[in-house]
């Protein structure tokens, strides 16, 4: 019976230590998988690649331009595109000396949307750098997608693109004219002074358009603000023209 028992456990050791083996190998395989998870986290964790994935938003851009707007070294935004790319967040293509880069897919856009938009709730510093950065943006009167599409073919409606020119002949709401918000103070005399004047940029995080109905509300113009910007049109899936403005 001694020898039996003897045997009996160490059969037993060697089932716990298979069960060990075993359980071991599954939790390596699973933090394996979060790991996969965690590259995306780790892509997002970095300022200058999210202001890239906005840039991006708005239409392909060679890393040189990139570089340009967003005030960056040109090696810093490449070694930044690259580590999005690592995360299947942005895709490139080369045309000679030059790499291009844009968005994976629509979804890369909309994800980043819903990231910004739940750290500007969950964070009450997040909503606070907003306010700084953009001002009361309600006090602005915002526009809703719908209402603009609405509004497109009545005549008394004229839609204010305030990108950079480069931004607003990759995509564009139709009708809209192009005049670039480093450039409106100049081109006042341009817009009929009778006109609701609907403005947008590059999405709900974007200054360009606040600060594009400030000063036309301040020269007496009738003007408010599309709620969001050109990413958001696009991925509802209203009209976007590529037209060059007249």
């Amino acid at each position: 019976m001694a020898a039996d028992e003897r045997g009996f456990k160490a059969d037993e050791r060697g089932r716990r230590a298979d069960e060990r083996g075993r359980t071991a190998d599954e939790r390596g395989r699973k933090m394996a998988l979060y790991g996969q998870f965690a590259r995306i986290g780790k892509a997002l964790a970095n300022p200058a690649r999210l202001e890239l994935l906005d840039l991006l938003a708005q239409g392909e851009r060679s890393v040189e331009e990139l570089a340009e707007t967003a005030a960056m070294k040109v090696s810093n935004t490449s070694a930044q595109l690259r580590a999005l790319a690592g995360a299947g967040l942005v895709a490139s293509r080369r045309d000679g000396v030059r790499i291009y880069y844009r968005l994976a897919d629509e979804d890369v856009s909309a994800f980043v949307g819903q990231v910004q938009d739940f750290a500007a709730a969950r964070l009450a510093e997040a909503e606070q750098a907003a306010r700084s950065y953009l001002g009361d943006v309600e006090e602005l009167e915002p526009v809703a997608r719908d209402e603009l599409f609405r509004r497109l073919d009545d005549g008394q409606v004229l839609v204010l693109d305030v990108r950079p020119e480069a931004e607003y002949a990759a995509g564009h709401i139709p009708g809209a004219v192009s005049v670039p918000h480093d450039q409106l103070a100049a081109r006042l005399a341009e817009l009929p002074e009778s006109a609701d004047i609907i403005a947008y940029c590059r999405g709900r995080y974007c200054v360009f358009a606040p600060d594009a109905v400030r000063l036309l509300r301040a020269r007496g113009f009738s003007a408010r603000l599309l709620r969001g910007g050109m990413p958001d049109w696009r991925r509802a899936g209203l009209p976007v023209s590529a037209r060059a403005s007249a």
